[in-house]
């Protein structure tokens, strides 16, 4: 009798194996999550400096405001993944999300986002009342006015949705001091204005994918050519934003300067792009490479205040 246990490997089909451990990061979007702690961290440490406030003596407000970040932003993903779960088999990006295989069941998904976005307010609002407020603005924003009302009906629908990533650095500011500064404003305004390009880049990239998806992002509504100056005009919005954080040096305005003239020359160039989608992967990739290293200087400048 031929051993059961030894198959041939041209007659069994790939089976994709994903663990829950996997599918638990997608579920929650783990790269979102991320992307926000940094600048979640950065606006709280950046109060820590202009306050003068001991950072190593205030241990609980930092794990209150990181933690509760995390957790908000871990269940808010996880509603947005529970929202789309019709349209995300549309999308190759999306269409192997556990809410569109089926690894997580709806009930199950809807628990466990508001049990994180219940324990993450309580960290929050252990902080301070004004970190739990924002905290609730940003569910509010990512959950309702983007994902339940603007993303399938408005071409705004990015802007709107640049609201709740523009929150989190309020968020850990509030969590050190409750009133808000001008590094708090610029702050959130850095990454309201930085997103529309980001995004933008993203969305030509997936435009064909969008439309089967009927929902009615820039390039699908509008066309390249249109979204090649919004964008543009978004990047021309930052230039001035480093000077409200101008108690950093005059080396990070330069850096600060250096980025955005950078992004400006390859905005530019999309009007000569002979690829346009070649063109817009390498937006994208700038504006990830741009938000990191912009932030991870926000807090190096920022000790040496």
């Amino acid at each position: 009798m031929p051993n059961s246990r030894i198959v041939s490997s041209s007659m069994e089909p790939e089976v994709k194996i994903t663990s829950l451990y996997r599918d638990f990061l997608a579920l929650i979007k783990i790269g979102i999550v991320n992307s926000n702690m940094i600048t979640t961290f950065t606006g709280l440490f950046l109060a820590f400096q202009f306050t003068g406030q001991n950072f190593l003596h205030n241990v609980d407000l930092i794990v209150c405001g990181l933690g509760g970040s995390g957790l908000i932003i871990a269940g808010s993903a996880a509603l947005n993944n529970l929202i789309d779960c019709d349209i995300d088999p549309i999308m190759s990006r999306t269409k192997s999300r556990p809410t569109v295989t089926g690894r997580f069941k709806a009930p199950a998904v809807l628990a466990l986002a508001l049990t994180f976005i219940v324990l993450g307010e309580g960290l929050l609002f252990s902080a301070s009342v004004a970190a739990g407020i924002w905290g609730l603005a940003g569910i509010f924003s990512y959950v309702v006015l983007y994902s339940m009302w603007s993303k399938r009906r408005h071409v705004g629908n990015t802007i709107v949705g640049s609201l709740s990533g523009a929150i989190p650095p309020l968020i850990g500011w509030t969590a050190v001091e409750p009133s808000l500064g001008a590094g708090a404003l610029a702050l959130f305004l850095i990454m309201f204005i930085w997103q529309p390009p980001h995004f933008y880049a993203l969305a030509m990239r997936r435009t064909e994918e969008y439309r089967a998806a009927n929902i009615p992002m820039l390039p699908v509504v509008k066309g390249f050519a249109r979204t090649k100056k919004s964008m543009l005009a978004w990047v021309l919005l930052l230039f001035p934003l480093p000077f409200l954080l101008s108690e950093l040096g005059i080396w990070f305005l330069l850096l600060a300067t250096a980025l955005n003239v950078g992004w400006l020359y390859l905005a530019v160039k999309g009007f000569k792009a002979k690829e346009d989608l070649k063109w817009a992967t390498a937006m994208f990739i700038y504006s990830l490479n741009y938000m990191t290293i912009l932030f991870v200087a926000i807090i190096i400048f920022s000790i040496f205040i």
